[in-house]
C-alpha cells in the first residue's frame, strides 16, 4: 500500500472515529471492505501514534477518549 493510500485510509478512519460513526468492529470492517483483523491492526497503529482510541460498548462505536494525555 502506498503512502497516499495509507494517508487516505487513516483520514477516513479518523473521521469515522471523530463522528462516533464506526459501529462495531464487524460493522467497521464491512464498511471499509477489510477483515476485522485489519481493523484491529489499523486501530493499534493509531494507538501507537498516541491517539487515545477506545471502544464504547454502550454506544457501540470507537471514539477518542477525552482528557487522556498521550503516552
Amino acid at each position: 500500500m502506498g503512502l497516499f493510500q495509507r494517508f487516505e485510509r487513516t483520514k477516513r478512519l479518523d473521521a469515522l472515529i471523530r463522528t462516533r460513526a464506526t459501529g462495531s468492529p464487524e460493522a467497521l470492517a464491512r464498511r471499509l471492505g477489510v477483515s476485522q483483523a485489519t481493523v484491529y491492526r489499523w486501530l493499534q497503529e493509531l494507538k501507537e501514534f498516541g491517539l487515545p482510541v477506545k471502544y464504547c460498548r454502550r454506544r457501540k462505536t470507537y471514539l477518542y477518549e477525552k482528557n487522556k494525555p498521550p503516552e
